[in-house]
């Protein structure tokens, strides 16, 4: 029941989620019953804690890797101790790689000169940033996300590495306890966008809720030959495209 309402939930919230990366939905889908079992997730509330940090953080599947072309003027209000003056940026603008290397480079496990701020740059469900970061996925998950970091946008993989960054920030306690603010607090470290998670927070913990009803087959028209086919409901057709969808990804 919970994966099926899963699988719904998604659908109707993500409704651009495949925009970005051709699939997305159907790997999730195929992946949750596995990911959510290995990793504890075991009950509507938590599902709905974890898919609302996701849905938040990678804008319910269409930002998936972290856009860093920022103007001169931008950049001074982001990082204001970096790029004190208007010419200490310009170099850097509309030069994503540079900046990447620039503001991250000598943190965050990355190495100083070396293009580990650009290649380990925010990417995925919760937008895992550093060397440090994507080396704890992969001790997580088992997946070479540090000799290949787009591992981690692979739909397949894509939930694997929400979770299990969801849970090496320590968000599960408070996810279970239903603490927002504790949740966010864990892997943002502040509570930046706290208000867009609460929405995402509800609407999820909605969603989950309703659980799929029977099939109840409409009625036909009246002027309709007895031999016409009655149509079937909304929900049970979806079930169907999902089905197909999730068939399709697993004989890619």
């Amino acid at each position: 029941m919970l994966q099926t309402s899963f699988d719904m939930a998604l659908v109707r919230l993500w409704p651009d989620g495949d925009r970005t990366i051709k699939g997305l939905r159907a790997g999730m889908i195929a992946s949750a019953p596995e990911v959510f079992r290995r990793y504890g997730i075991t009950s509507p509330l938590l599902v709905a804690h974890v898919m609302a940090q996701v849905s938040h953080e990678c804008g319910a599947g269409r930002a998936i890797v972290e856009n860093l072309n920022y103007t001169a003027r931008r950049m001074m209000q982001v990082w204001p101790s970096r790029f004190p003056t208007l010419a200490s940026a310009q170099a850097f603008a509309g030069n994503p790689r540079a900046l990447a290397n620039k503001v991250y480079n000598g943190r965050m496990g990355n190495r100083p000169g070396s293009d580990d701020g650009w290649n380990f740059r925010g990417r995925g469900a919760v937008q895992t940033t550093g060397r440090d970061g994507y080396r704890r996925l992969a001790e997580m998950t088992g997946l070479d996300v540090l000799d290949d970091p787009d591992l981690v946008n692979d739909p397949a993989h894509f939930l694997a590495c929400g979770v299990a960054d969801f849970l090496a920030c320590g968000c599960l306690p408070f996810a279970r306890a239903d603490d927002l603010t504790g949740v966010t607090r864990r892997l943002n470290g502040g509570t930046i966008g706290l208000r867009a998670r609460a929405d995402w927070l509800k609407r999820w913990k909605a969603a989950l809720a309703e659980a799929p009803q029977g099939d109840v087959a409409a009625v036909p028209p009246p002027d309709a030959p007895a031999s016409m086919p009655q149509a079937t409901s909304f929900r049970t057709l979806l079930s169907k495209c999902l089905a197909v969808l999730v068939a399709a990804f697993r004989r890619s």
